[in-house]
């Protein structure tokens, strides 16, 4: 699992993700600049974003097994998100964005591992406004216009303002409850967990039940 020092900033405690390095906006570990270069061309964000340091990477190899690996990708993701809410009344708060960087894993891969938290983590925090996003080593795909977007050089989880007038239509057209919710999108301060538990194993069943 990981924890905030008092300044905000990520710290490692023991659990199924190592971390390997503290959020940085040009990691060491992990080369970002070609994907980001290339990805560019697609995302008009991406850019300015990067130019202005509000692109910031953690990096983590998952050092455990795959349910408690999946229980701190989930945390992780909480992290990033809380890190993300009160940068985004500030200026060009519209272009923070934070991932969070899976390397490694034996036998479960790491898209596997995001399944789950990326759709709770989506719900929980579209309503304020959030956007989470899944992408995997080598992943294939295309934008809206049939041109192939480069594949990952590894597997991340993007957390970043969500663009309401766009991102519905877009992301959300196969879930029409949640891009209503992030349509609608306010973010009033409030408790995110205020009437659920923190505790993975309480929010993947909640999760699992809102597919139904």
């Amino acid at each position: 699992m990981t924890a905030l020092h008092a300044d905000g900033a990520l710290r490692p405690t023991a659990g199924a993700l190592r971390l390997i390095e503290e959020r940085a906006v040009r990691p060491k570990t992990v080369d970002v600049a070609g994907y980001v270069r290339a990805v560019s061309a697609h995302c008009p964000y991406l850019a300015p974003s990067m130019a202005r340091g509000l692109t910031g990477w953690t990096v983590y190899e998952i050092a455990g097994d795959a349910e408690s690996a999946e229980a701190e990708v989930f945390h992780a993701g909480v992290q990033a998100a809380e890190w993300v809410r009160p940068l985004t009344t500030r200026s060009h708060g519209a272009l923070v964005c934070e991932n969070i960087v899976l390397l490694g894993g034996d036998g479960v891969g790491p898209g596997e591992l995001m399944a789950w938290p990326h759709w709770a983590l989506k719900n929980l925090y579209g309503p304020v406004g959030l956007m989470f996003g899944k992408f995997w080593a080598g992943e294939q795909g295309s934008n809206r216009y049939g041109r192939s977007i480069p594949a990952p050089p590894f597997s991340f989880l993007p957390v970043r303002v969500a663009v309401r007038p766009r991102d519905p239509r877009r992301f959300l057209s196969r879930t029409p409850e949640l891009a209503v919710a992030v349509a609608r999108a306010v973010d009033d301060g409030r408790e995110v967990f205020r009437d659920l538990s923190q505790d993975w194993k309480v929010v993947r069943p909640w999760a699992k039940q809102l597919l139904t």
